[in-house]
């Protein structure tokens, strides 16, 4: 790793507007702070087709390198169904120990209502079994669309009016670029 460790955020939401896109952004706006390179694969905008493990990979390999080369990883998703997203599992069955092996990995859900704990377990254990480094910290939001506000300045066009949640994000951002520094 150089100097600045990179910092990869993937998106595991399909909505325009997404709650998750907007904490990715500000988890990766504090890693900036601790020196990191950082990226988004949004995978709203990315051309991932359903997995079929008899075909080749059909151009995913682009976005799977991404994961390959970062010195860490971000993943936030929207709860559904008590789980992550089916776009995000489809992109995460992509990956394997290739791209996992020794990298640390943050976890954020952002949840409609009140419940994220079993969504952070399905993720967690998901990339414990392609042998990724799920770091302890992670965040959840409640009731996402109320802990963020307009805001042209910020990034994504959005602050966090939550003061907890906005110092978990920041502080999530800081302890990823810690992690991926104890992995050199």
């Amino acid at each position: 790793m150089t100097s600045s460790p990179t910092v990869l955020a993937v998106s595991g939401s399909l909505r325009d507007t997404s709650y998750t896109h907007s904490a990715l952004v500000h988890v990766l706006r504090a890693a900036e702070g601790e020196g990191a390179d950082t990226e988004m694969l949004d995978l709203r905008t990315a051309d991932v087709p359903m997995l079929d493990p008899d075909a080749d990979d059909q151009g995913v390999e682009r976005y799977t390198r991404r994961v390959r080369a970062a010195d860490a990883v971000v993943l936030g998703t929207p709860v559904y169904h008590g789980s992550y997203s089916g776009v995000l599992k489809n992109f995460h069955d992509y990956c394997g120990f290739d791209d996992y092996e020794d990298t640390p990995v943050a976890l954020v859900a952002t949840a409609g209502g009140g419940s994220y704990g079993s969504t952070l377990e399905h993720l967690r254990s998901t990339v414990r079994g392609v042998h990724g480094h799920v770091i302890p910290g992670q965040v959840g939001i409640r009731s996402a669309s109320s802990k963020f506000a307009p805001e042209p300045d910020e990034p994504d066009g959005r602050a966090v009016t939550d003061a907890d949640i906005a110092d978990r994000l920041e502080t999530l951002g800081e302890d990823i670029v810690a992690a991926a520094r104890r992995f050199e």
